[in-house]
């Protein structure tokens, strides 16, 4: 869910901003400017109605994901039936920052981690629809993930740390449960089919809520190609209960295999023990913890071992 690679934070103030639109893009640098998020991995800013600033500020790996982000999200984003923060300009390195940076269209709503769905049966619709639509063939060229859309057993080496970590701090009580979705996903036959467009990062501060319902998708930072099973991992992180589950996956298409719902199954639990451990360190204060991620996390778990079998 996020890359531990850190160094020195950025001081990214309003008039930094200032400055480094009146350089680049002048025609920007009068509108109204406030802050809007501190990520993981960038900081985002409102710029006017319409647009937002979007800048790395902690993870040394932000550089990349943001220039990814510019080359391949306006080609995808037209055809995806839920708004995008779309690039629309690129911000070169220079002495005042010495990063890249961009200018992306704003989408309104409140990220699913502070305001979860409430309509169940629209969302599920809606995530379908998102994802039916993102998941087609990737160009060759197409990024392939780091720590998204590959094989479960790439990941072993992460589920034993996380799951290790999450029994000596208390937040798992049944562990050998969790163990045994991890392990028949594992044991699912791989992906066979072409190398998908994926979002790679479907948490709930990552989609954005209004009226108990989704209205965009943010942060395609993790786009890559890969196995569409990571994507269906985030019915179980996003949607409220199991009948909003069921409904996703008659919805989506084409249908799922029973192979690719395993696999999707182990993806949740990565999802989900990541989200549990970054909302623990969140509540005890760590830097970089989210207490907001612990409780769709813990729900999505819950609602994994309740049903395996």
């Amino acid at each position: 869910m996020t890359n531990p690679e850190t160094h020195s934070k950025a001081e990214v103030t309003a008039e930094l901003i200032r400055e480094l639109l009146r350089e680049q893009h002048p025609d920007l640098a009068d509108r109204p400017l406030s802050l809007g998020a501190r990520g993981w991995d960038n900081q985002l800013w409102r710029l006017g109605d319409d647009l937002a600033v979007r800048l790395p500020w902690a993870t040394q790996s932000a550089d990349e994901l943001l220039l990814k982000e510019h080359t391949w999200l306006p080609a995808l984003a037209p055809d995806l039936p839920l708004p995008v923060t779309v690039p629309q300009r690129l911000g070169e390195p220079s002495e005042r920052f010495p990063r890249p940076w961009i200018v992306t269209t704003w989408v309104s709503g409140e990220p699913a981690d502070r305001a979860p769905v409430t309509r169940g049966a629209q969302a599920a619709d809606s995530l379908a629809a998102f994802l039916t639509a993102l998941h087609r063939p990737a160009p060759a060229g197409a990024p392939a993930g780091r720590w998204r859309g590959g094989p479960l057993a790439d990941y072993a080496e992460q589920f034993a740390r996380q799951l290790d970590s999450a029994v000596e701090m208390g937040l798992i009580p049944d562990p050998d449960a969790v163990r045994a979705v991890w392990a028949d996903a594992v044991a699912a036959p791989a992906w066979d089919g072409p190398a998908l467009w994926l979002h790679g990062d479907l948490h709930p501060a990552n989609v954005l809520t209004a009226d108990g319902t989704f209205c965009g998708v943010i942060d395609f930072g993790d786009l890559c190609a890969g196995d569409p099973a990571c994507d269906l991992a985030a019915p179980w992180i996003l949607l409220p209960d199991d009948a909003a589950t069921t409904r996703f996956h008659a919805a989506y298409q084409p249908a799922q295999d029973a192979a690719t719902l395993r696999r999707a199954r182990g993806n949740a639990v990565l999802r989900a023990l990541s989200g549990i451990l970054i909302g623990e360190a969140g509540l005890r204060g760590r830097p970089g913890g989210k207490p907001t991620w612990g409780p769709p996390a813990h729900a999505s778990l819950r609602r994994l071992v309740a049903t395996a079998g």
